[in-house]
């Protein structure tokens, strides 16, 4: 039973109500199509099961969702809160539209919101300057005289400013925040600077596309990461260009990060028109990788930044690579489907190893080291 999701390698929660599928505190179902997703809520996004219990637990499902008061529907789509605390989300036969609200509306809102939080507490942190220093502190640095005053008040902020640039950019170049696997297979490490210089670009003829981006190796974090629980770092950029299967996977893992702003439900609206422009996937890719922009750099000639692509553009090529993924799994490939789970379990521990204290390590092989002995003793 995984328990991790398959895009944020956040742990997913359980739940008590559903005894064939205790994973999730949300869980989606579509009894017709035979579909049982549970919802990330760090990241809002649907992870499709491909356990063989499904149908066992699409019926528990039904039984809660129709046992409950609370909840509200619409013709095609409902939703119920368990006594519990855990969501039913019960999918009819919705048209794609409103579908689509429910399903990516939580999602783009999500990182929406959040993205103007960070915003804004990043401009509130220097507007808090005077708290920090105290009032007392600024009478004191004012009676030197207003203009002495200010300017030493502002180089405070500068300095503090200064430092907090610092250290996020020293984050944004050193610590992966996706990771996805090459042409042969290979894990690639991806940080956020990483992120904002992927590139797309037509290959060969008709609709071909390739994929471009750098990514760091890892190696141990010195002393002073190593302080604050960073136990690797990434160093260096190795570029590669990905095509086929491992473009098409990458581009799903590293979209999410490239649309971090999310969208309002306009936004929402204005992809989905695209999306029902196009005839597939292929078409999509291709239309992105023909895009240009006055932003791109001259330097990269036949290749377009996913970050200046239009921002439905985006969003529709994150929806799509999405619903492609859970379109092969229903046709039968859910061998593949059920390796991410297992990649996405396998990345998050190395993940959560990357910030453990170092001494957590060594108390763990002290144990494992004496368990032979005890075993022999008892």
């Amino acid at each position: 039973m995984y328990s991790t999701c398959l895009f944020c390698n956040s742990a997913l929660g359980t739940n008590e109500i559903i005894e064939h599928f205790p994973v999730g505190r949300r869980l989606a179902f579509d009894g017709a199509s035979g579909r049982l997703w549970v919802v990330c809520r760090t990241c809002e996004r649907w992870n499709l099961s491909p356990l063989e219990t499904r149908w066992e637990a699409i019926e528990e499902a039904e039984r809660a969702f129709r046992d409950t008061k609370l909840r509200t529907s619409t013709d095609n789509i409902g939703l119920a809160r368990l006594r519990e605390g855990t969501e039913l989300v019960r999918i009819g036969r919705p048209l794609r539209p409103e579908f689509a609200a429910w399903r990516y509306g939580d999602q783009f809102g999500k990182r929406q919101r959040r993205f103007v939080a960070k915003t804004v507490s990043g401009i509130g942190a220097l507007s808090a300057l005077p708290f920090i220093i105290g009032g007392e502190r600024i009478v004191q640095i004012m009676s030197i005289g207003p203009l002495a005053g200010v300017i030493m008040l502002s180089g405070a902020g500068t300095v503090i400013a200064g430092a907090a640039g610092v250290v996020s950019g020293w984050r944004q170049s050193r610590i992966p925040i996706a990771t996805v696997r090459g042409n042969k297979g290979e894990l690639l490490s991806l940080t956020k600077t990483n992120a904002g210089r992927v590139s797309i670009s037509p290959a060969g003829h008709a609709f071909d596309w390739q994929v471009k981006l750098q990514h760091v190796v890892m190696y141990q974090a010195g002393s002073v990461a190593r302080f604050f629980g960073i136990r690797q770092v990434g160093y260096g950029a190795e570029t590669v260009v990905l095509r086929c299967e491992a473009a098409r996977r990458a581009l799903a893992t590293i979209l999410p990060h490239t649309n971090q702003s999310g969208g309002s439900k306009r936004a929402v609206d204005d992809a989905l028109a695209v999306l029902g422009d196009a005839p597939n996937v292929q078409y999509l890719m291709h239309l992105a990788a023909t895009t240009k922009s006055d932003r791109q750099p001259k330097s990269m000639v036949g290749e377009t930044l996913l970050g200046l692509l239009p921002s439905s553009l985006r969003l529709a090529l994150e929806m799509s690579l999405h619903e492609d993924d859970e379109r092969r799994a229903m046709e039968g490939e859910l061998k593949e489907l059920e390796q991410r789970w297992r990649e996405a379990d396998a990345i998050a521990k190395i993940a959560d190893a990357m910030f453990l204290p170092a001494k957590v390590d060594e108390t763990l092989n002290l144990l494992k080291a004496t368990e032979p002995d005890n075993e022999t003793h008892a």
